[in-house]
């Protein structure tokens, strides 16, 4: 009951729908015949097109918002015209290099995983997972704000690996052949306009809308291949191999005895035998997308059905994704001044996930015997693989839904827009492992967990035109948001057999154990979230001759923040000078404009610890896992406090934004450079600061935190050729120069350490926190000895030999340790960009597009790993799984120092 209770918002958008489709049919039936229509007559789809003066433009998703979405600047939208070309599966994918100043991660290759969107840098420290979903702009799709999928899953996990649930990206319900138009919003006044949900700003996207005239069918679709990569598969000789010249040099008798047993024998042709998995792992697979669309209806009502399908599969370890969607609008004019509309969208996610040893032990939540690899052996494997298409279930599926009712009412001067949109989305994920595959034991996990948004808003515009051309608008408006994140998760092992893959229940009512489990005894972790935000905003724009400035003001109310700080007052100013009309009207320059903003915006906490007022969570659980609490009464280990002590005095977090830009065009336009220089402080963040460990708390979150990015955004675009029956070349190119700085700390602290990484005032936030190598010591004389102690330069506390790293000794005092770290390096790229040409003659086309990144730095975990191979095998914990890839060619060991794996110092 709970759980329907959750939907009702949406069941009014439905019967919304319900209603004005019967409208439109009406008006449908009245429609003159198709023959009065002339097709040619309809806009263009490659032009530009004032939608205000069309139905569907009386309902665009900019009159429902504080925005106006026609005053973002151009160079800061995708052309979904060339991206439609390519077999996009995500929003992500669609920006990544078309678009200065927004920086994409793709952590993986798997289709419909995470990823990642950075708009200029970085607005807080990337300690966990948490924080990357933290750090992500809110995604507008038709003026219905989406949901981020909230972090708080990841404090009952024992790994920080993929978010519990399916894991799915949640931007992967949008098709491409659907879309109108990919806006990057970052001017400071237009994300003020749009308050905290935009402070790290935002994309807006908007899908294709009802249109009325002639009406048409639309199917666009796409077939291909991913193809599978080439790598140099490898067997326990190349391994043994590898690992012998480091025996020779430095290993000892003991070392020897203690050798693998996978690789002692070498007429084992388990491992020895020869290395033909890759067939079983890499498959070329097939990519497809059919998307078809109906539009039609009158001046008084029209309405759009869509529907798609789209197949994903990775090359690698039978991964896939898979979508379904459809989607309707209507628009009503039932009378002249009076527009309504409504929409409805809803796609279904189905992911098909890896079977890859991490992930797998991760949510198992268990560590089987990793001494023995998984053999290269093609025949031996595919047993392997055999479990998983026979016994094993993995079930990860994803239900979405937006939806908006609107009303427009055009009483002249004075407009009036309200609007009711909601966006729900569900996830569920059910695993079961059967007791080959986990030492005699099994698992099973179910998975349930939904959010959802439901938003008000309502705005009156006014309009005053005045004698000297000037004009004046005035808007005041309201919004209020509710959002819901809930989840339900249980796991348990040791069922009865292999054959019951589900939790039985006992159903009768009338026993005492009602809804008990009978077959497995579960952990369950059950946990709902409800924050809301109340808004209020008054805003002005004045327009006179070539010169345009406004301001908003704007008062936000979070229940994330503690009550003696629950309001937050944010402003923005705004200004634009059309220099070309002003002062050059008879130039070559076609286009001349500069602009500037400036916004104070309120940051949300996504996590409502902060308005309960100090307090810390308590992990009674066991060495090892945090999650499981005390059995029978008997309690566990109840130190650290992991979840840190929430204390008095956190109020809101914010963000003052900076903007100045110049917009210049030649011969036309057809030569067009924008230059956007920006600053962007964001203030007041909170840090979990370590405190004495006598507490009993990892951490004390306080509030103070600065960060500063300051960059510019780069965009051209040069139409070189261009004939309306010959060849056409147009140029495109965008860069982004960024850099982070750390400005200040909470309590005025100059640096902290958090874990490995360090965060130091006046540096960047996205550095290393490293040891200098400066090479090898080859032999025990070249290690440098104290001349005041006699004693040789020691690594905690352990004396450095032959085979060793030679860490710089930063403050000379011969021992390495943490003081001797430094902060190298940025994992950002501090430059990113894109550039492309694309042709066309007559009726054939031919694009090309890169994008780059310069200056990033990474750490070579994967050589990392191989190197350190003696500890990866009598360490058994999950940094030592080695998945089949482990017998691939993918280091070059001549590059790096031959180092002494049975090192005490680990080099």
């Amino acid at each position: 009951m709970t759980y329907c209770l959750q939907r009702k918002q949406l069941y009014a958008v439905l019967s919304f729908s319900v209603f004005f489709l019967f409208l439109c049919i009406q008006g449908y039936a009245y429609t003159p015949s198709p023959s009065l229509y002339v097709k040619d007559s309809l806009p263009s789809k490659d032009k530009e097109v004032d939608t205000d003066t069309t139905l569907a433009g009386n309902m665009s998703d900019n009159h429902f918002t504080g925005i106006d979405i026609k005053h973002i600047n151009v160079n800061d939208t995708v052309s979904v015209k060339r991206i439609a070309r390519q077999p996009y599966i995500s929003l992500q994918q669609m920006l990544e290099g078309n678009v200065a100043g927004v920086y994409v991660e793709e952590p993986s290759g798997e289709p419909g995983t995470h990823q990642y969107i950075f708009i200029r840098g970085l607005s807080s420290p990337l300690l966990g997972k948490k924080d990357l979903i933290n750090s992500q702009p809110t995604v507008y799709v038709n003026g219905v704000p989406l949901t981020n999928a909230n972090p708080f899953a990841f404090d009952i996990q024992k790994y920080d690996f993929n978010r519990i649930g399916p894991a799915t990206n949640y931007l992967a319900d949008l098709s491409v052949s659907d879309i109108e138009s990919i806006k990057v919003i970052k001017d400071p006044a237009a994300l003020a306009a749009l308050g905290p949900e935009a402070a790290n700003g935002v994309i807006w996207v908007t899908t294709k809308n009802a249109h009325s005239g002639y009406r048409e069918i639309s199917i666009n679709s796409y077939v291909g291949f991913a193809q599978k990569p080439t790598v140099t598969p490898v067997n326990a000789a190349y391994e043994d191999a590898f690992r012998q010249p480091y025996y020779d040099k430095y290993g000892t008798a003991y070392d020897r005895l203690r050798y693998p047993a996978y690789l002692r024998d070498s007429t084992n042709s388990t491992y020895y035998g020869p290395s033909n998995w890759i067939d079983s792992y890499y498959k070329s697979k097939p990519l497809y997308s059919v998307d078809l669309s109906l539009t039609g209806g009158s001046e008084r009502a029209n309405f759009r059905f869509v529907a798609n399908k789209t197949s994903s599969k990775g090359t690698a370890d039978g991964t896939s994704f898979d979508r379904y969607g459809v989607g309707f609008f209507i628009n009503t004019l039932p009378l002249k001044w009076l527009t309504l509309s409504a929409m409805i969208r809803a796609n279904r996610l189905e992911r098909g996930r890896n079977r890859s040893l991490r992930d797998r032990i991760a949510t198992e939540r268990y560590l089987p015997e990793l001494t023995n690899p998984l053999s290269p052996n093609k025949s031996v494997y595919n047993q392997y693989l055999s479990v998983f298409n026979n016994d094993v279930v993995d079930e990860n599926k994803v239900n979405t839904i937006q939806g908006y009712f609107g009303i427009k009412a055009d009483l002249g001067a004075l407009t009036y827009n309200g609007k009711i949109s909601i966006n729900y989305n569900e996830g569920a994920r059910h695993t079961f492992w059967p007791t080959t595959l986990l030492e005699g034991h099994n698992f099973v996990s179910n998975y349930f967990g939904y959010n959802q948004r439901f938003v008000v808003s309502n705005s009156l515009n006014y309009k005053f035109n005045f004698d000297n051309g000037s004009a004046l608008n005035l808007k005041a408006g309201q919004e209020f948001h509710e959002d819901i994140y809930k989840y339900d998760y249980a796991y348990a092992y040791n069922g009865p057999n292999d054959f019951i893959k589900v939790n039985a229940v006992d159903g009768n009512a009338n026993h005492e154990d009602y809804l008990q489990p009978v077959v497995w005894q579960p952990h369950r972790f059950p946990d709902k979230m409800t924050p809301r935000l109340a808004s209020y905003y008054f805003q002005a724009e004045y327009s006179l001759n070539h010169l345009s400035f406004g301001g908003i003001i704007r008062s936000d109310g979070s229940s994330n923040v503690q009550p003696d700080h629950r309001w937050f007052m944010s402003y923005a100013f705004s200004g634009k000078w059309d220099i070309k009309e002003s002062l050059l009207p008879y130039s070559e320059v076609s286009t001349l404009n500069l602009r500037a903003s400036y916004a104070k915006i309120g940051k949300l906490f996504n996590d409502d610890r902060f308005a309960i007022g100090p307090q810390y969570k308590v992990d009674m659980g066991w060495q090892g896992e945090p999650t499981i609490g005390s059995y029978v009464g008997i309690a566990g280990l109840s130190r650290p406090y992991t979840a840190g002590w929430v204390g008095y005095d956190i109020p809101w977090q914010y963000s003052n934004k900076l903007n100045v830009g110049i917009d210049a065009g030649f011969l036309n336009d057809r030569f067009l450079v924008a230059v956007d220089f920006y600053k962007k402080d964001d203030k007041n963040l909170v840090l979990p600061v370590p405190i004495p460990t006598g507490y009993g708390y990892t951490g004390a979150y306080e509030s103070g935190m600065w960060i500063q990015n300051i960059g510019v955004d780069l965009n051209l675009s040069a139409q070189i050729l261009e004939h309306t029956d010959g060849l056409n070349w147009l140029f495109t190119a965008n860069l982004n120069y960024n850099k982070n700085e750390l400005k200040a700390l909470p309590g005025g602290l100059d640096e902290v350490t958090i874990g490995n990484r360090k965060l130091k005032v006046g540096y960047a936030i996205d550095q290393f926190w490293l040891l200098n190598n400066e090479g090898i010591y080859n032999t025990n004389a070249e290690v440098p000895v104290n001349p005041n102690t006699n004693l040789k330069m020691s690594y905690n506390g352990v004396a450095l030999q032959e085979g060793d790293a030679k860490w710089q000794d930063v403050n000379g005092d011969y021992v390495i340790n943490n003081q001797d770290k430094t902060l190298q390096g940025n994992f950002m790229p501090k430059v990113k960009g894109g550039f492309g040409s694309f042709f066309t003659y007559k009726g054939w086309s031919l694009d090309f597009h890169f994008n780059f990144v310069l200056d990033r730095d990474i750490l070579n975990k994967y050589a990392s790993a191989r190197l350190d191979f003696v500890n990866g095998q009598n360490n058994n914990d999950i940094q030592s799984v080695k998945e089949i890839t482990f017998w691939e060619k993918r280091l070059d060991r001549s590059q790096y120092p031959k180092y002494n794996p049975w090192s005490s110092v680990i080099p």
